[in-house]
Order: C-alpha cells, then structure tokens, then sequence
C-alpha cells in the first residue's frame, strides 16, 4: 500500500465529447430487461384471465403463452440493443417507429412459436399478434424514452448540487489563505497549491458528459487531497490502495470527491489529533469494488458521524441512473469505529456512456 499520491501529473485535459440525439433505444442494462420481461409477463397474464375458469387453467395458459412471449420478448430486445447506435441517427419519431416495427415482429414471431406448440388457433391470429407485438412495443419504448429524458435533468441537477456543495466560500477562502502565508515562507509550496487548487477547479468545471473514468475520479480527488494536506499536514494521513485493472470502469462525473470531502470533513477535521483516510480500488471479475474509508472522531464512533448522509442521496441516485441494477452503494460506520463509503459497479462501459477519446 502506498501513502503517496500515485497518480502521475500533470493530468491529461478531459476529453470533449459530442452531444448526439437522444439515445430512444438504451434497452442494454440488465435492469431494462428484468423490468420488460416483468411487463409482458404482467400482460400475458391478466390476459389469460379472460380465458381460463380457475386457477390451475390459468396457470397452463399463462405457461403456455410464456413459452412464445417471452422469447419474442428477449429476440425485441437482443434486437433493439444491437441496432441502437444505427436507430439513434434516426429522429425521435424514427425510432419509435422502428421500435413499434419491431414490436410487430416480434407479435408474429410469438404467434409462430405458439402455432407450433399447437397453442394458437388454426390459422394463428397472425394480425393479432402483430397488433399486439407492436402495443406492447410501443409502451416499452415510451418506457425508454422517459427514462432517457430523465437521465440528462437529473444529472444535471445532481452536477449542480454537488458543484455548488464542492466549491464552497470557505474552503476557497482556507485555500487562498494558506497560498498567502506560504508566499514568503515557502514560495514553492505555495505555487503547488494554487496549481492544485486550478487543476481542481479545471476538472469541477469540466464538461465530462454523463460518465467519467474511475482514474479521472482519482486524479480530482487527489487533488482535493493535495490541497488539504497543506492545510492539516501531518493531521491528515492518506493511504492508497488502487488496482490499475479498475481505472476505465464509469462512474457519473463528480461523484467521488464529495464523498472524500465528507470524510476529511467529518473524520479527520473535528479530532485534534488528525485522523486516516484509505482510497481503494479492486477489480474483481466483471465487477470494480471501490473503498473510502476513515477514521471517526472517538464521540463519533459509536454513533452516527452528523452530516456524513448530506450527499449520500445524491451520490446513490446518479448511480442509479448511469448503471441501474447493476451497481450498489452503501455507507456507513465499521465494527472497527471507522465509516466506509463503499461502490460496486460494472467493469466495463455502461451502454450509454460515450466512450472517451485518447487525450493528447
């Protein structure tokens, strides 16, 4: 484990990254598939209602049914994912209408699978199923496209808030401060600082779209913690612990460094005698596990740390949003009186995510 900062500088400019119509078809989370095959499943069965007397018919019917939906089902979605970046060049409407295409599709490809398993009437209702391939469609993709809209309000309003609770008055005003005693007394160190503090307020500023690297993460929270060291010295003792296997994993930009300034705020700043802070990361399969954990004053270990939920909120519901199900967040204090903010999330890119271009 290494107690210095790792991460070489100065650090690449984020890449910029251009805004494209809205993704309609973003139907490749494991979180959107649960959920549609949920939705049929949902349909099918009050729609067997109509046709059975009791419930062990009805439960034949809804088995019956479920072995021509649900594949037809899973064939809309396979499809809809492989051809999503093809259907975003389309508009809006474009693409709706080729998900209600596909829809119908898949309504004729269910009426077959039930034709041969001798479920469906002789001729299939092939018209049937279409029409009810293509509404079934049509409330799935509506489904996405609010799902798509919401991303880009939320995360702005989230970038917002957490920019708004990063550069506070007060820790601009310690930082300046600290740059001027240091002017005379120790010039270098005071130009480190304020270097620091621009690289800081470069990256919190930057249009980074709606996912950044887990080593972008680093590099500013490394430098939040550059800058309070000057300001804690020995107070303030870092540990890190990252695995180079986890840096290209995505997370939504802005995310870590509040919750390291909740852990110097509120375990290392009130004790007297400093505290311990511990960044770690771990790539584990197809999964990254990303660790901080710190040191709580001693009147705060049994309880809870006050103000450590402030961001907490918000931190789980950008998460949401960039990876559904697929990530999980939990925070809170250790058998050992530390706090651990602790994320699990995808390895690879999530499916909305632009990828980043390679920095000059």
């Amino acid at each position: 484990m290494n107690e210095s900062p790792i991460l070489s500088t100065p650090h690449p400019r984020p890449p910029a990254r251009a805004d494209g119509p809205a993704l309609v078809f973003d139907a490749c989370h494991a979180g959107v598939i649960l959920r549609a095959v949920l939705f049929v499943e949902l349909v099918l069965a009050v729609g067997a209602l109509f046709g059975s007397g009791n419930a062990a018919g009805w439960l034949l019917l809804v088995a019956m049914l479920t072995g021509g939906a649900l594949p037809a089902t899973l064939a809309w979605i396979v499809a809809c994912c492989s051809a999503k970046r093809l259907l975003q060049r389309l508009p809006t409407g474009g693409q709706y209408g080729a998900g209600v295409a596909l829809g119908a599709l898949a309504g004729l490809y269910a009426c077959a699978m039930l034709g041969m398993m001798d479920v469906a009437a002789d001729p299939p209702p092939w018209l049937a199923g279409a029409c009810a391939g293509a509404l079934l469609a049509a409330l799935l993709v509506a489904a996405l496209l609010l799902r798509a809209r919401a991303r880009t309000p939320a995360a702005t309003a989230a970038r917002l808030s957490e920019l708004q609770a990063r550069i506070r008055p007060h820790f601009l005003f310690n930082t300046l401060n600290r740059a001027i005693a240091l002017v005379r007394a120790e010039p270098a160190r005071a130009e480190a600082l304020l270097e620091d503090l621009s690289d800081l307020f470069r990256h919190a500023l930057a249009d980074r779209g709606d996912a950044a690297t887990l080593e972008e993460e680093l590099q500013l929270a490394e430098r939040y913690l550059a800058i309070e060291q000057t300001r804690f010295g020995v107070r303030l003792r870092v540990d890190w612990a990252l695995d180079p296997a986890a840096g290209e994993a995505r997370l939504p930009p802005l995310l870590l460094q509040p919750l390291v300034e909740n852990a110097v705020k509120h375990g290392v700043e009130p004790d007297a005698a400093g505290g311990w802070l511990r960044i770690a990361t771990e790539r584990r399969g197809s999964q990254v596990v990303v660790a901080i954990d710190n040191s709580l004053p001693e009147q705060a270990a049994a309880p809870r740390a006050p103000g450590h939920g402030i961001a907490l909120a918000n931190v789980r519901e950008r998460l949401r949003l960039l990876h559904d199900v697929e990530v999980t967040f939990d925070a809170g204090p250790q058998r050992d009186g530390s706090w651990r903010a602790r994320i699990v999330l995808p390895a690879d890119a999530p499916a909305t995510a632009r990828p980043a271009e390679a920095a000059p």
